[in-house]
Protein backbone atom coordinates (compact mmCIF):
# COMPACT_ATOMS: atom_id res chain seq x y z
CA UNK A 1 0.00 0.00 0.00
CA UNK A 2 1.42 3.35 -0.96
CA UNK A 3 2.09 6.37 1.23
CA UNK A 4 1.03 9.69 -0.28
CA UNK A 5 2.17 13.09 0.89
CA UNK A 6 0.62 16.49 0.37
CA UNK A 7 1.64 19.86 1.72
CA UNK A 8 -0.03 19.21 5.10
CA UNK A 9 -0.98 15.53 5.13
CA UNK A 10 0.32 11.99 4.97
CA UNK A 11 -2.08 9.41 3.54
CA UNK A 12 -0.79 6.07 4.74
CA UNK A 13 -1.79 2.52 5.64
CA UNK A 14 -3.83 2.11 8.80
CA UNK A 15 -1.98 0.96 11.90
CA UNK A 16 -3.57 -0.97 14.72
CA UNK A 17 -2.83 1.91 17.08
CA UNK A 18 -5.06 4.14 14.88
CA UNK A 19 -8.12 2.28 16.10
CA UNK A 20 -8.91 4.34 19.23
CA UNK A 21 -8.89 7.53 17.14
CA UNK A 22 -10.79 5.79 14.35
CA UNK A 23 -13.44 4.59 16.77
CA UNK A 24 -13.77 8.09 18.24
CA UNK A 25 -14.12 9.53 14.71
CA UNK A 26 -17.08 7.30 13.85
CA UNK A 27 -18.67 7.73 17.28
CA UNK A 28 -18.94 11.48 16.58
CA UNK A 29 -22.44 12.62 15.60
CA UNK A 30 -21.05 15.33 13.30
CA UNK A 31 -19.08 12.72 11.35
CA UNK A 32 -21.86 10.12 11.10
CA UNK A 33 -24.63 12.58 10.37
CA UNK A 34 -24.16 11.79 6.67
CA UNK A 35 -22.57 8.36 7.10
CA UNK A 36 -25.58 6.30 8.08
CA UNK A 37 -27.00 8.93 10.42
CA UNK A 38 -26.12 7.18 13.68
CA UNK A 39 -22.80 7.12 15.59
CA UNK A 40 -21.02 3.78 15.35
CA UNK A 41 -20.46 1.54 18.34
CA UNK A 42 -16.90 0.46 19.02
CA UNK A 43 -17.73 -2.94 17.53
CA UNK A 44 -19.17 -1.38 14.35
CA UNK A 45 -16.10 0.83 14.04
CA UNK A 46 -13.85 -2.22 14.36
CA UNK A 47 -15.70 -3.99 11.53
CA UNK A 48 -15.42 -0.88 9.35
CA UNK A 49 -11.73 -0.50 10.23
CA UNK A 50 -11.00 -4.09 9.20
CA UNK A 51 -13.00 -3.64 5.98
CA UNK A 52 -10.91 -0.62 5.04
CA UNK A 53 -7.69 -2.54 5.59
CA UNK A 54 -8.98 -5.65 3.76
CA UNK A 55 -9.97 -3.82 0.58
CA UNK A 56 -6.29 -3.46 -0.34
CA UNK A 57 -5.82 -7.24 -0.30
CA UNK A 58 -8.68 -8.00 -2.68
CA UNK A 59 -8.83 -4.97 -4.94
CA UNK A 60 -5.40 -3.34 -4.88
CA UNK A 61 -7.03 -0.15 -3.61
CA UNK A 62 -8.64 0.97 -0.39
CA UNK A 63 -8.79 3.74 2.15
CA UNK A 64 -5.86 5.68 3.51
CA UNK A 65 -5.49 6.83 7.09
CA UNK A 66 -5.03 10.60 7.05
CA UNK A 67 -2.36 11.96 9.35
CA UNK A 68 -1.45 15.61 9.78
CA UNK A 69 2.23 16.25 9.10
CA UNK A 70 2.38 18.84 11.86
CA UNK A 71 1.89 16.95 15.10
CA UNK A 72 1.22 13.55 13.51
CA UNK A 73 -2.43 13.26 14.58
CA UNK A 74 -4.79 10.81 12.87
CA UNK A 75 -7.61 13.00 11.53
CA UNK A 76 -9.63 10.76 9.23
CA UNK A 77 -9.72 8.64 6.12
CA UNK A 78 -10.05 8.98 2.37
CA UNK A 79 -9.84 6.49 -0.43
CA UNK A 80 -11.73 3.90 -2.42
CA UNK A 81 -13.72 0.77 -1.86
CA UNK A 82 -16.17 -1.56 -3.56
CA UNK A 83 -18.58 -2.38 -0.71
CA UNK A 84 -21.07 -4.25 -2.93
CA UNK A 85 -23.89 -1.99 -1.79
CA UNK A 86 -27.46 -2.98 -2.49
CA UNK A 87 -28.12 0.25 -4.35
CA UNK A 88 -29.69 1.08 -7.70
CA UNK A 89 -27.95 1.58 -10.00
CA UNK A 90 -25.17 -0.72 -8.85
CA UNK A 91 -21.72 0.70 -8.21
CA UNK A 92 -20.00 -2.69 -8.16
CA UNK A 93 -16.85 -2.72 -10.22
CA UNK A 94 -16.21 0.99 -9.67
CA UNK A 95 -13.78 2.64 -7.30
CA UNK A 96 -16.31 4.18 -4.92
CA UNK A 97 -14.63 7.06 -3.15
CA UNK A 98 -15.28 8.27 0.36
CA UNK A 99 -13.77 10.56 2.96
CA UNK A 100 -14.39 11.48 6.57
CA UNK A 101 -12.43 13.91 8.72
CA UNK A 102 -12.52 14.83 12.36
CA UNK A 103 -14.66 17.92 13.03
CA UNK A 104 -11.59 19.70 14.45
CA UNK A 105 -10.12 19.45 10.93
CA UNK A 106 -13.14 20.88 9.12
CA UNK A 107 -12.99 24.17 7.28
CA UNK A 108 -9.28 24.03 6.46
CA UNK A 109 -9.38 22.42 3.02
CA UNK A 110 -7.90 19.17 4.31
CA UNK A 111 -10.64 16.95 2.84
CA UNK A 112 -10.05 18.48 -0.57
CA UNK A 113 -6.29 18.03 -0.19
CA UNK A 114 -6.70 14.36 0.76
CA UNK A 115 -9.24 13.66 -2.00
CA UNK A 116 -6.95 15.26 -4.61
CA UNK A 117 -4.02 13.07 -3.54
CA UNK A 118 -6.09 9.87 -3.46
CA UNK A 119 -7.65 10.61 -6.85
CA UNK A 120 -4.28 11.35 -8.44
CA UNK A 121 -3.06 7.98 -7.19
CA UNK A 122 -6.25 6.19 -8.29
CA UNK A 123 -6.15 7.73 -11.75
CA UNK A 124 -2.50 6.79 -12.15
CA UNK A 125 -2.87 3.19 -10.91
CA UNK A 126 -6.37 2.40 -12.22
CA UNK A 127 -6.95 4.77 -15.15
CA UNK A 128 -9.68 2.66 -16.75
CA UNK A 129 -11.83 2.28 -13.62
CA UNK A 130 -14.73 4.65 -13.12
CA UNK A 131 -14.58 6.61 -9.86
CA UNK A 132 -17.92 7.07 -8.06
CA UNK A 133 -19.26 8.35 -4.77
CA UNK A 134 -22.58 8.70 -3.00
CA UNK A 135 -23.46 11.73 -0.92
CA UNK A 136 -26.61 12.70 0.95
CA UNK A 137 -28.26 15.82 -0.55
CA UNK A 138 -27.81 17.85 2.67
CA UNK A 139 -24.06 17.27 2.84
CA UNK A 140 -23.16 20.46 0.98
CA UNK A 141 -19.52 20.39 2.08
CA UNK A 142 -18.87 16.94 0.58
CA UNK A 143 -20.82 17.83 -2.55
CA UNK A 144 -18.53 20.85 -3.03
CA UNK A 145 -15.44 18.66 -2.56
CA UNK A 146 -16.75 16.12 -5.09
CA UNK A 147 -17.60 18.76 -7.68
CA UNK A 148 -14.24 20.48 -7.21
CA UNK A 149 -12.50 17.23 -8.10
CA UNK A 150 -14.45 16.45 -11.25
CA UNK A 151 -17.32 14.33 -9.95
CA UNK A 152 -20.67 14.97 -11.61
CA UNK A 153 -24.09 13.88 -10.41
CA UNK A 154 -25.56 11.15 -12.57
CA UNK A 155 -28.40 9.65 -10.51
CA UNK A 156 -30.62 10.16 -7.47
CA UNK A 157 -31.57 7.14 -5.43
CA UNK A 158 -32.31 5.87 -1.93
CA UNK A 159 -29.92 3.85 0.21
CA UNK A 160 -31.02 2.39 3.54
CA UNK A 161 -34.08 4.62 3.42
CA UNK A 162 -32.04 7.82 2.96
CA UNK A 163 -31.92 9.91 -0.22
CA UNK A 164 -28.58 9.81 -2.04
CA UNK A 165 -26.94 11.61 -4.89
CA UNK A 166 -24.72 9.42 -7.03
CA UNK A 167 -21.64 10.98 -8.61
CA UNK A 168 -19.13 9.70 -11.16
CA UNK A 169 -15.76 10.87 -12.40
CA UNK A 170 -14.05 9.36 -15.36
CA UNK A 171 -10.29 9.58 -15.57
CA UNK A 172 -8.31 9.57 -18.79
CA UNK A 173 -8.57 6.11 -20.32
CA UNK A 174 -11.91 5.25 -18.70
CA UNK A 175 -14.53 3.46 -20.77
Amino acid sequence: MPVLETERLILRPYRRDDFPSYSALFADEQVTRYVGGVPYTREQSWTRFLRQVGMWHYFGFGFFAIQEKEGGAFIGEAGFHDPHRQITPSLEGTMEMGWALSPRSHGRGLASEAVAAALAWGDREFPALRKTCIIEPGNETSIRVALKHGFREFWRTTYHGRPMLMFERRSTGAN
